[in-house]
Protein backbone atom coordinates (compact mmCIF):
# COMPACT_ATOMS: atom_id res chain seq x y z
CA UNK A 1 0.00 0.00 0.00
CA UNK A 2 1.32 3.38 -0.61
CA UNK A 3 1.98 6.07 2.39
CA UNK A 4 -0.96 8.57 2.32
CA UNK A 5 1.06 11.39 1.21
CA UNK A 6 0.14 13.25 -2.09
CA UNK A 7 -0.74 16.12 -4.15
CA UNK A 8 -4.37 16.79 -5.55
CA UNK A 9 -4.79 19.63 -8.18
CA UNK A 10 -8.20 20.87 -8.74
CA UNK A 11 -8.06 21.78 -12.38
CA UNK A 12 -11.75 23.31 -11.87
CA UNK A 13 -10.26 26.07 -9.32
CA UNK A 14 -7.89 26.83 -11.95
CA UNK A 15 -10.62 27.38 -14.72
CA UNK A 16 -12.79 28.96 -11.99
CA UNK A 17 -9.56 31.16 -11.18
CA UNK A 18 -8.66 32.16 -14.91
CA UNK A 19 -12.53 33.28 -15.16
CA UNK A 20 -12.02 35.23 -12.75
CA UNK A 21 -8.76 36.75 -13.92
CA UNK A 22 -10.49 37.45 -16.75
CA UNK A 23 -13.38 39.25 -15.18
CA UNK A 24 -10.66 41.16 -13.55
CA UNK A 25 -8.77 42.72 -16.98
CA UNK A 26 -11.61 43.71 -19.09
CA UNK A 27 -10.20 43.59 -22.40
CA UNK A 28 -7.13 43.10 -21.81
CA UNK A 29 -5.28 39.61 -23.45
CA UNK A 30 -4.36 37.22 -20.64
CA UNK A 31 -0.94 35.57 -21.17
CA UNK A 32 -0.93 32.63 -18.18
CA UNK A 33 2.33 32.45 -16.80
CA UNK A 34 3.12 28.30 -16.41
CA UNK A 35 6.94 28.58 -15.63
CA UNK A 36 8.45 26.34 -13.20
CA UNK A 37 6.16 23.26 -14.38
CA UNK A 38 2.71 25.24 -13.56
CA UNK A 39 4.28 26.44 -10.41
CA UNK A 40 4.55 23.35 -9.08
CA UNK A 41 0.93 22.57 -10.54
CA UNK A 42 2.06 20.36 -13.53
CA UNK A 43 2.96 21.98 -16.69
CA UNK A 44 1.00 19.94 -19.44
CA UNK A 45 -2.01 19.09 -17.03
CA UNK A 46 -2.48 23.10 -16.00
CA UNK A 47 -1.98 24.29 -19.94
CA UNK A 48 -4.27 22.05 -20.94
CA UNK A 49 -7.05 22.83 -18.41
CA UNK A 50 -6.56 26.54 -18.86
CA UNK A 51 -5.77 26.45 -23.20
CA UNK A 52 -9.76 27.53 -23.76
CA UNK A 53 -9.62 30.35 -20.85
CA UNK A 54 -6.81 32.34 -22.08
CA UNK A 55 -4.77 33.88 -24.85
CA UNK A 56 -1.68 32.59 -24.60
CA UNK A 57 1.05 31.32 -22.11
CA UNK A 58 4.21 32.62 -20.76
CA UNK A 59 7.28 30.51 -19.82
CA UNK A 60 10.69 30.85 -18.37
CA UNK A 61 12.87 29.77 -21.05
CA UNK A 62 12.74 27.27 -24.49
CA UNK A 63 12.76 24.16 -22.81
CA UNK A 64 9.65 24.47 -21.63
CA UNK A 65 8.25 26.24 -24.71
CA UNK A 66 8.97 23.34 -26.75
CA UNK A 67 7.20 20.57 -24.74
CA UNK A 68 4.41 22.36 -24.68
CA UNK A 69 4.12 22.47 -28.60
CA UNK A 70 5.22 18.80 -28.36
CA UNK A 71 1.96 18.33 -26.41
CA UNK A 72 -0.28 20.22 -28.92
CA UNK A 73 -0.67 24.07 -27.41
CA UNK A 74 -0.87 25.61 -30.53
CA UNK A 75 -1.34 29.58 -28.06
CA UNK A 76 0.61 32.09 -28.72
CA UNK A 77 3.97 30.71 -26.46
CA UNK A 78 6.49 33.89 -24.78
CA UNK A 79 9.69 33.22 -23.44
CA UNK A 80 10.24 35.53 -20.29
CA UNK A 81 14.18 34.88 -20.38
CA UNK A 82 14.61 35.08 -24.14
CA UNK A 83 17.26 33.19 -26.26
CA UNK A 84 20.89 32.09 -24.74
CA UNK A 85 22.25 30.81 -27.62
CA UNK A 86 21.63 30.07 -31.45
CA UNK A 87 20.28 26.15 -30.67
CA UNK A 88 17.23 28.61 -28.68
CA UNK A 89 16.83 31.11 -31.74
CA UNK A 90 16.16 27.87 -34.20
CA UNK A 91 13.34 26.64 -31.77
CA UNK A 92 11.98 29.89 -31.61
CA UNK A 93 11.82 29.91 -35.21
CA UNK A 94 10.67 25.91 -35.55
CA UNK A 95 8.21 26.45 -33.03
CA UNK A 96 6.89 29.45 -33.66
CA UNK A 97 7.75 31.03 -30.29
CA UNK A 98 7.39 34.63 -29.24
CA UNK A 99 10.62 35.95 -26.95
CA UNK A 100 11.58 38.61 -24.98
CA UNK A 101 14.69 40.73 -25.88
CA UNK A 102 16.31 42.28 -22.93
CA UNK A 103 19.80 42.87 -23.98
CA UNK A 104 21.94 44.20 -27.16
CA UNK A 105 23.39 40.66 -26.67
CA UNK A 106 20.46 39.04 -27.70
CA UNK A 107 19.80 41.17 -30.37
CA UNK A 108 23.54 40.66 -31.89
CA UNK A 109 22.19 36.60 -31.45
CA UNK A 110 19.30 37.52 -33.77
CA UNK A 111 20.85 39.26 -35.77
CA UNK A 112 23.85 37.28 -37.22
CA UNK A 113 21.29 34.41 -36.80
CA UNK A 114 19.14 35.76 -39.39
CA UNK A 115 16.34 35.07 -37.28
CA UNK A 116 12.95 35.95 -39.40
CA UNK A 117 11.13 38.01 -36.24
CA UNK A 118 7.54 37.48 -37.66
CA UNK A 119 6.08 37.01 -34.35
CA UNK A 120 5.71 39.99 -31.89
CA UNK A 121 9.17 41.16 -29.90
CA UNK A 122 8.65 41.65 -26.54
CA UNK A 123 10.87 44.07 -25.40
CA UNK A 124 11.83 44.33 -21.64
CA UNK A 125 12.15 47.90 -19.75
CA UNK A 126 14.11 48.09 -16.66
CA UNK A 127 11.51 50.55 -14.79
CA UNK A 128 13.37 49.47 -11.16
CA UNK A 129 13.98 46.27 -10.66
CA UNK A 130 17.66 46.14 -12.01
CA UNK A 131 17.56 42.69 -13.45
CA UNK A 132 16.88 42.16 -16.75
CA UNK A 133 15.97 45.03 -19.52
CA UNK A 134 17.05 47.91 -21.44
CA UNK A 135 16.40 51.60 -19.88
CA UNK A 136 13.73 54.21 -20.48
CA UNK A 137 16.02 56.08 -22.43
CA UNK A 138 17.28 53.39 -24.84
CA UNK A 139 13.94 51.84 -25.31
CA UNK A 140 13.35 54.25 -28.61
CA UNK A 141 16.18 52.67 -29.99
CA UNK A 142 15.91 49.22 -29.58
CA UNK A 143 12.75 49.15 -30.90
CA UNK A 144 13.76 50.86 -34.08
CA UNK A 145 16.56 48.26 -34.28
CA UNK A 146 14.13 45.23 -34.29
CA UNK A 147 11.75 47.05 -36.89
CA UNK A 148 14.75 47.84 -38.99
CA UNK A 149 15.56 43.86 -38.38
CA UNK A 150 12.10 42.53 -40.04
CA UNK A 151 10.02 42.65 -36.52
CA UNK A 152 6.60 42.81 -37.69
CA UNK A 153 5.22 44.27 -33.94
CA UNK A 154 6.81 44.62 -30.77
CA UNK A 155 5.19 44.24 -27.14
CA UNK A 156 6.91 46.89 -24.36
CA UNK A 157 7.04 44.87 -21.02
CA UNK A 158 7.80 45.77 -17.55
CA UNK A 159 7.61 44.00 -14.55
CA UNK A 160 6.45 45.50 -10.82
CA UNK A 161 9.16 44.63 -7.90
CA UNK A 162 6.24 45.22 -5.15
CA UNK A 163 3.17 45.18 -6.88
CA UNK A 164 1.57 44.12 -3.37
CA UNK A 165 2.30 47.65 -2.22
CA UNK A 166 0.96 50.31 -4.56
CA UNK A 167 1.86 53.34 -2.74
CA UNK A 168 5.17 52.18 -2.08
CA UNK A 169 8.16 54.40 -3.23
CA UNK A 170 9.63 51.33 -5.91
CA UNK A 171 6.50 51.07 -7.70
CA UNK A 172 5.91 54.69 -8.17
CA UNK A 173 8.70 55.08 -9.43
CA UNK A 174 8.52 51.86 -11.77
CA UNK A 175 5.24 53.88 -13.05
CA UNK A 176 6.73 57.34 -13.15
CA UNK A 177 9.76 54.89 -15.87
CA UNK A 178 6.90 53.13 -17.65
CA UNK A 179 4.93 56.06 -18.48
CA UNK A 180 7.79 57.74 -19.75
CA UNK A 181 8.62 54.22 -21.69
CA UNK A 182 5.31 54.12 -23.37
CA UNK A 183 4.69 57.84 -24.35
CA UNK A 184 7.98 57.17 -26.11
CA UNK A 185 6.78 54.30 -28.18
CA UNK A 186 4.17 53.67 -30.12
CA UNK A 187 3.66 49.47 -29.30
CA UNK A 188 0.97 47.22 -27.53
CA UNK A 189 2.19 47.09 -24.08
CA UNK A 190 2.05 44.41 -21.15
CA UNK A 191 2.84 45.14 -17.07
CA UNK A 192 0.86 43.74 -14.94
CA UNK A 193 1.58 40.14 -12.99
CA UNK A 194 -0.90 38.94 -10.20
CA UNK A 195 0.12 41.67 -7.87
CA UNK A 196 -0.23 44.45 -10.32
CA UNK A 197 -3.72 42.84 -11.49
CA UNK A 198 -5.18 42.29 -8.55
CA UNK A 199 -4.01 46.13 -7.18
CA UNK A 200 -4.69 47.53 -10.96
CA UNK A 201 -1.22 48.84 -11.37
CA UNK A 202 -1.92 48.60 -15.15
CA UNK A 203 -5.45 48.68 -15.93
CA UNK A 204 -5.11 49.96 -19.73
CA UNK A 205 -2.22 47.31 -21.07
CA UNK A 206 -3.03 45.18 -23.74
CA UNK A 207 -1.35 41.74 -21.84
CA UNK A 208 -1.74 40.87 -18.52
CA UNK A 209 0.34 38.18 -17.12
CA UNK A 210 -1.30 36.50 -14.05
CA UNK A 211 0.68 33.78 -12.03
CA UNK A 212 0.34 32.70 -9.00
CA UNK A 213 -3.32 34.41 -8.66
CA UNK A 214 -4.11 31.40 -11.34
CA UNK A 215 -3.22 28.99 -8.67
CA UNK A 216 -5.27 30.34 -5.83
CA UNK A 217 -2.14 31.39 -3.52
CA UNK A 218 -1.83 35.41 -4.44
CA UNK A 219 -0.41 37.24 -1.11
CA UNK A 220 -3.62 39.24 -0.81
CA UNK A 221 -6.73 40.18 -2.37
CA UNK A 222 -8.06 43.51 -1.59
CA UNK A 223 -11.06 43.61 -4.07
CA UNK A 224 -12.05 40.16 -2.83
CA UNK A 225 -12.02 38.17 -6.27
CA UNK A 226 -12.19 34.91 -3.82
CA UNK A 227 -9.46 32.72 -5.67
CA UNK A 228 -9.33 29.13 -4.76
CA UNK A 229 -6.38 27.57 -3.92
CA UNK A 230 -5.56 24.98 -6.79
CA UNK A 231 -2.86 22.59 -4.75
CA UNK A 232 -4.02 20.45 -1.94
CA UNK A 233 -0.82 19.03 -0.13
CA UNK A 234 -2.43 15.98 1.71
CA UNK A 235 -1.72 12.98 4.05
CA UNK A 236 -2.59 11.18 6.75
CA UNK A 237 -1.76 10.39 10.48
CA UNK A 238 0.79 7.27 10.86
CA UNK A 239 1.49 7.33 14.56
CA UNK A 240 0.24 8.84 18.10
CA UNK A 241 1.67 8.95 21.30
CA UNK A 242 1.67 10.59 24.99
CA UNK A 243 4.77 11.85 26.35
CA UNK A 244 4.94 13.67 29.81
CA UNK A 245 6.12 17.54 30.50
CA UNK A 246 9.36 17.68 30.19
CA UNK A 247 9.85 15.80 27.17
CA UNK A 248 11.33 16.85 23.77
CA UNK A 249 10.35 16.09 20.19
CA UNK A 250 12.55 15.19 17.32
CA UNK A 251 16.07 16.21 16.43
CA UNK A 252 18.14 17.91 18.70
CA UNK A 253 15.19 18.34 21.33
CA UNK A 254 14.31 21.90 20.07
CA UNK A 255 10.72 21.60 21.29
CA UNK A 256 9.88 20.45 25.18
CA UNK A 257 6.09 19.42 26.27
CA UNK A 258 5.50 22.24 28.96
CA UNK A 259 2.22 19.34 29.83
CA UNK A 260 1.67 16.04 29.53
CA UNK A 261 0.94 15.88 26.02
CA UNK A 262 -0.16 13.60 22.76
CA UNK A 263 1.78 14.19 19.78
CA UNK A 264 0.96 12.51 16.35
CA UNK A 265 3.61 11.82 13.80
CA UNK A 266 2.62 12.54 9.69
CA UNK A 267 4.64 10.81 7.04
CA UNK A 268 6.30 13.81 5.03
CA UNK A 269 9.38 15.54 5.38
CA UNK A 270 11.85 18.10 4.01
CA UNK A 271 12.33 14.93 1.18
CA UNK A 272 8.68 15.95 -0.18
CA UNK A 273 9.28 19.73 -0.08
CA UNK A 274 7.64 20.26 3.27
CA UNK A 275 10.25 23.23 4.32
CA UNK A 276 12.67 22.39 6.87
CA UNK A 277 12.66 25.75 8.31
CA UNK A 278 9.15 25.75 9.75
CA UNK A 279 8.82 26.57 12.79
CA UNK A 280 7.45 25.55 15.96
CA UNK A 281 3.69 26.37 16.26
CA UNK A 282 3.27 26.40 11.84
CA UNK A 283 -0.30 25.67 11.23
CA UNK A 284 -1.02 22.28 10.22
CA UNK A 285 -4.74 21.29 9.30
CA UNK A 286 -6.10 18.50 11.17
CA UNK A 287 -9.60 17.25 9.63
CA UNK A 288 -11.60 20.46 10.76
CA UNK A 289 -8.74 21.93 12.66
CA UNK A 290 -5.53 23.80 13.20
CA UNK A 291 -2.91 22.04 15.34
CA UNK A 292 0.83 23.05 16.06
CA UNK A 293 3.78 21.42 14.11
CA UNK A 294 6.18 20.74 17.62
CA UNK A 295 9.88 19.58 16.61
CA UNK A 296 12.61 20.31 13.58
CA UNK A 297 10.85 18.47 10.36
CA UNK A 298 12.36 15.50 9.54
CA UNK A 299 13.34 13.76 6.31
CA UNK A 300 10.01 11.75 5.80
CA UNK A 301 8.17 12.67 8.96
CA UNK A 302 6.79 15.65 11.10
CA UNK A 303 5.27 16.38 14.17
CA UNK A 304 2.42 17.50 15.70
CA UNK A 305 1.04 18.26 18.96
CA UNK A 306 -2.91 16.88 19.06
CA UNK A 307 -3.11 17.56 22.62
CA UNK A 308 -6.15 19.70 21.76
CA UNK A 309 -7.41 18.03 19.19
CA UNK A 310 -10.20 15.71 20.49
CA UNK A 311 -10.39 12.04 18.79
CA UNK A 312 -7.30 12.27 16.55
CA UNK A 313 -6.41 9.08 15.53
CA UNK A 314 -3.89 7.00 12.99
CA UNK A 315 -5.90 7.43 9.66
CA UNK A 316 -7.50 10.96 10.38
CA UNK A 317 -6.74 13.17 7.54
CA UNK A 318 -4.01 15.85 7.17
CA UNK A 319 -3.50 18.84 4.84
CA UNK A 320 -0.25 20.46 4.87
CA UNK A 321 -1.54 23.24 2.41
CA UNK A 322 -4.46 23.73 0.28
CA UNK A 323 -7.99 24.35 0.87
CA UNK A 324 -8.18 25.20 4.59
CA UNK A 325 -4.57 26.33 4.87
CA UNK A 326 -2.94 28.83 2.75
CA UNK A 327 0.73 27.96 1.64
CA UNK A 328 1.67 31.73 2.33
CA UNK A 329 0.63 30.61 5.66
CA UNK A 330 2.87 28.06 6.48
CA UNK A 331 5.44 30.11 4.19
CA UNK A 332 5.36 32.60 6.72
CA UNK A 333 6.01 30.30 9.80
CA UNK A 334 9.28 28.86 7.15
CA UNK A 335 10.79 32.16 6.53
CA UNK A 336 10.34 31.63 3.17
CA UNK A 337 7.07 32.45 0.64
CA UNK A 338 4.76 30.61 -0.83
CA UNK A 339 5.63 30.50 -4.51
CA UNK A 340 8.92 28.86 -2.85
CA UNK A 341 6.96 26.12 -1.14
CA UNK A 342 5.24 25.36 -4.31
CA UNK A 343 7.24 24.79 -6.58
CA UNK A 344 10.33 22.96 -4.53
CA UNK A 345 7.81 19.89 -4.51
CA UNK A 346 9.61 16.47 -5.15
CA UNK A 347 9.28 14.32 -7.53
CA UNK A 348 8.37 11.75 -4.42
CA UNK A 349 4.64 13.27 -4.45
CA UNK A 350 2.34 11.25 -6.24
CA UNK A 351 0.04 14.00 -7.65
CA UNK A 352 -3.57 13.38 -8.65
CA UNK A 353 -5.21 15.80 -10.96
CA UNK A 354 -9.49 15.88 -10.59
CA UNK A 355 -11.94 18.49 -12.05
Amino acid sequence: MPRPTSLSIDLNALSNNAATTRRLVGNSKILASVKANAYGHGLTRCSEALNQKVDGFAVAFCEEAVLLRQQGITLPLLLLEGPFDREDVDAIKEYDLMMVVHSHHQIELLQKSACPLTSPVWIKIDTGMHRLGFSPAEAPSVAQRLHEMGASSTILMTHYGEGEEPASALTQEQQRAWQTSTHSITSATSAANSAAIINTLAPNTDWMRPGIMLYGAAHSDPIGASLEAVMSFRSEVMAMRHILAGDTVGYGGRWRAQRDSTIATIPVGYGDGYPRGAEDGTPVWLQHQCVPLVGRVSMDMITVDVTDFAGCHIGTSVELWGKHLSVNEVAKHSGTIGYELLTRLTGRVPVNYHL
